[in-house]
């Protein structure tokens, strides 16, 4: 059996796989569990992170809002299920002034890391999407540090400790537009600030053999540390006749030299089939930003974004999601 290298989470929202269910991951009865009012001016609340906090859960959420503004909410739980979300977007300090100025953020990643809770985001920066990092203890206060890349990038997801005593944090460079291509990269820094030492990852597959993957992949929530590899979950687009669709897939990659790829799902682990995941903003979407884990039992769960529009939560576990990927994989 495999081991999630990580703490207790007995409190980790859970729900039993249900008899009907295919595949390794399986929804949430009670999806969505966070609507389109998640706070006063909401238009939509999805693709956002969360992680466990003094017993409970904080998280760093995507709220669009009635004038389809982009930004980052901070929101609390008891139970990881029902959400406190703020009304007023996260305020920045820092350093650089220059680095403050908010053109847009969207899609945040959050990460427990050295006693602070690192937060990942698209940062439009001269109206251009970079990686945007800030830190938190509290939630109530983030210090923004450097973006990490030049324009154009999206999808940064720091691993959760140093590897090989640096820091490594994936990404998938795009374009300026709602990108056609991409492929996931690994960089590395000793700080935080500087970043280089970029190894490509993987790509997207370009034929019938995984077409669900074939225009454009991305890294989802921070890596799941485990005793055969990092497992991390990702998204993967098709373009179709009527527009992109977004699913999830998984793969193990190499402790040491992450950029490794030991196997990859061929099949999807989650599709959009539901119908608060195939009708909303942007139709035919499940995406992929935040997974709890429990290392006693095993137990993850993933929030994710449906249809660019509300919040929904699925479950699986380390084993069958870790079978799962080497029985469908490509190497």
């Amino acid at each position: 059996m495999a081991k999630i290298i990580a703490a207790a989470l007995p409190n980790i929202p859970w729900q039993d796989r249900p008899q009907n269910a295919r595949g390794p991951v399986w929804r949430y009865s009670a999806n969505p569990i966070i609507g389109r009012d998640g706070n006063k001016r909401s238009n939509s609340v999805f693709n956002s992170a969360v992680v466990p906090y003094q017993g409970g859960f904080a998280g760093i959420f995507r709220c669009d809002s009635r004038s389809i503004s982009m930004d980052l909410f901070a929101g609390f739980s008891d139970d990881g299920l029902h959400w406190k979300i703020d009304d007023e977007p996260i305020q920045m300090q820092g350093a650089d002034a220059e680095v403050l100025k908010v053109d847009y953020r969207y899609d945040p990643r959050v990460c427990f890391m050295d006693g602070r809770y690192y937060v990942s985001w698209c940062n439009g920066y001269h109206n251009m999407p970079t990686i945007g990092l800030a830190y938190t203890h509290d939630f109530r206060t983030f210090t923004q540090l450097e973006n990490a890349f030049l324009p154009f990038n999206r999808n940064g997801v720091l691993f959760p400790r140093r590897i090989g005593g640096v820091y490594m944090m994936m990404s998938r460079p795009s374009d300026n537009g709602h990108t056609p291509f991409g492929d996931i990269f690994v960089s590395q820094s000793p700080d935080l600030e500087l970043w280089g030492r970029h190894r490509y990852m993987m790509g997207t597959i370009k034929s019938n053999e995984s077409a669900w993957q074939s225009t454009k992949i991305g890294p989802g929530p921070i890596p799941i540390e485990t005793d055969e590899g990092w497992l991390l979950i990702y998204h993967g687009v098709i373009t179709t006749c009527n527009g992109f669709v977004y699913r999830m897939g998984s793969a193990l990659l190499d402790i040491d030299e992450p950029w490794k790829v030991k196997y990859r799902s061929l099949d999807y682990i989650l599709g959009p089939t539901e119908l608060y995941e195939c009708v909303g903003d942007v139709p035919n979407v499940v995406f992929p930003c935040a997974a709890l884990t429990d290392g006693a039992t095993g137990r993850i769960a993933i929030y994710y974004g449906c249809a660019d529009t509300v919040t929904g939560l699925a479950f699986t576990t380390v084993d069958e999601l870790l079978s799962f990927t080497k029985e469908f994989s490509r190497r």
